[in-house]
């Protein structure tokens, strides 16, 4: 028979479950979801009205992540208001997480001792994610004010090619000695805790010469005896990192084998430092929104941009979208007859075009993402591209079914809703056809199928969409 639990206790633990299922009011779940334009705005006025009390007390209660969306959201005015007035606030966690762009701002407008305790405060991959971009002349002067140590990792981590996994990396890693035992390791881990990184999740394991033998999860080794070898304990599977690996690439290796970190090694294979899942999780991030960016030939800090670099790098795209114009163009131009005879066929060319454009985006996007994420490769390229040419056939039967019978009864003429029906099911083909296979061929010859290939398969459709439609007229119709 169990004993019954006294009411005090009961009502104690009543309270308890209570508080934990129902979180109080000022807790939120959109609270964890960034802040609120109306708090953002109260800490503007406040800053506009000199109410330094009402600022301070606002920025205590806000978490890093929401005083870098503070800083993000303001103009350039109120940021470098902010960042003087109240720096203490602003400390590297917050710098760290900034859009790149407002980083670069905020940074230029401090002196470089205030930026190298800012660097010394953070791993020495976060620390070189934020020199990295500044200005070479800014950087040697942010460099004189730093440690030896502090320097030499971040002029060593710049001498690696961007986006690779020397950038990426840290130099703050657990490495032992594989003829330790689990208890000597613990020790010197407790002994050594003040120079330990912030997080770490494995133990490298190391030979004489520095060269990785293997890695030991620290939940391995906490449940082990004392007495146990470390070289016991070694994984068999190491999964070494090379410092010239692409991001994208480590990115491909961390989500297909489930790691928590990897060590990452020089040419001659000795251990130089680690990647870990947080700053993968950001690779992936950025290489996504990097990608989808590109499709509409943007860049993913022209939200922070200024006016004049913004609609430079846009022109660029801006004027071969025209040429290709032109070319579509030219095509009409072949049946500028045909059309005078028969209105009806200018007002139905842009559906032809449109349905055919859109058909293709929806191809590519599927083909850019399999590209991206090592999903579509030469072994299943031909298969992906037979299934989007199939997608198009069924939809262009489709919707050349329906948008027939439309214009057969718009224009009470049953052979241009014949023309039109035919046209879209020519079009929708080619759309699924080339949308598939353009990525993919470009990715072939090294071109960036992100990038590219928007402009060639808008050209396709457009061109052949327009020569189909006007073609079959002038032969049917006129």
């Amino acid at each position: 028979m169990s004993e019954r639990i006294p009411a005090d206790l009961h009502n104690t633990l009543t309270e308890t479950k209570e508080s934990l299922l129902l979180p109080p009011e000022e807790v939120q779940v959109s609270d964890f979801l960034g802040l609120r334009d109306e708090s953002i705005r109260e800490i503007y006025d406040a800053l506009v009205n000199e109410n330094t009390e009402q600022v301070n007390n606002f920025l205590e209660n806000l978490s890093s992540s929401d005083k870098a969306e503070l800083l993000e959201k303001a103009n350039r005015e109120t940021r470098k208001s902010l960042m003087l007035g109240f720096a203490p606030y602003f400390d590297a966690d917050v710098i760290s997480i900034l859009q790149e762009d407002v980083r670069t701002h905020v940074l230029e407008d401090m002196s470089a001792e205030q930026v190298a305790k800012i660097l010394s405060d953070l791993d020495s991959d976060d620390a070189l994610d934020i020199v990295a971009p500044l200005d070479p002349e800014l950087q040697q002067e942010i460099m004189r004010k730093l440690s030896a140590k502090i320097r030499i990792a971040l002029e060593e981590g710049l001498s690696f090619p961007e986006d690779s996994a020397g950038r990426l990396m840290q130099r703050e890693f657990v490495a032992v000695p594989q003829f330790w035992t689990v208890g000597k390791t613990i020790d010197y881990l407790r002994a050594a805790r003040d120079t330990l990184p912030d997080d770490f999740y494995d133990l490298i394991v190391i030979d004489p010469s520095h060269h990785v033998v293997g890695e030991i999860p620290l939940n391995r080794l906490v449940r082990s005896q004392r007495s146990v070898k470390i070289d016991d304990l070694t994984l068999e599977e190491v999964h070494l990192i090379p410092s010239s690996m692409d991001q994208e690439e480590v990115a491909i290796i961390f989500r297909n084998e489930n790691l928590v970190s990897a060590p990452v090694v020089d040419d001659s294979g000795r251990l130089i430092g680690i990647i870990t899942y947080d700053d993968v999780i950001y690779v992936i991030d950025e290489e996504a929104e990097e990608d989808l960016l590109k499709l509409a030939g943007v860049k993913e800090d022209d939200l922070y941009r200024n006016i004049i670099s913004t609609a430079s790098s846009r022109s660029r795209w801006l004027l071969i979208n025209l040429l290709t114009a032109f070319l579509a163009a030219s095509v009409i131009s072949l049946f500028d007859a045909t059309i005078e005879k028969i209105v009806a066929l200018a007002v139905l060319m842009p559906i032809v075009a449109g349905m055919g454009g859109n058909a293709g985006t929806q191809a590519m996007t599927v083909a850019v993402r399999g590209i991206a994420t090592n999903e579509l490769s030469g072994t299943n390229a031909w298969r992906v591209i037979g299934k989007e040419t199939a997608v198009g056939i069924i939809n262009g039967v489709l919707f050349a079914a329906l948008i027939g019978l439309i214009a057969g009864l718009w224009f009470q003429d049953t052979g241009i809703g014949a023309v039109i029906a035919a046209a879209m099911i020519i079009n929708l083909i080619v759309a699924g056809f080339f949308g598939a296979s353009i990525p993919v061929i470009l990715n072939k010859f090294n071109i960036d199928p992100a990038v590219a290939s928007s402009v060639f398969l808008t050209t396709m459709t457009d061109v052949i969409g327009f020569f189909a439609f006007l073609g079959l007229a002038s032969i049917f119709l006129i």
